[in-house]
């Protein structure tokens, strides 16, 4: 699967800080738990690409759906 391909999949996404001051992605997804743990140095290298690819989203033209040929 690559980023440009849609799933019906689910996923439930929690950001926080933890008490030993990390930043914490914790992901949730049919029972499947993933803590994932970031310098907040990193934590913020990761905001940065977050803006980025949200900028450059926001430059896409949607395609349009393809009528059904008969």
């Amino acid at each position: 699967m690559g980023i440009n391909d849609e799933s019906d999949f689910e996923a439930n996404l929690q950001i926080g800080p933890t008490d030993k001051g990390m930043v914490r992605l914790f992901i949730f997804a049919d029972g499947l738990e993933i803590p994932m743990d970031f310098e907040p140095e990193e934590a913020e290298e990761i905001a940065d690409e977050l803006r980025a690819a949200a900028a450059s989203a926001r430059q896409v033209k949607p395609k349009k759906p393809q009528k059904p040929r008969r």
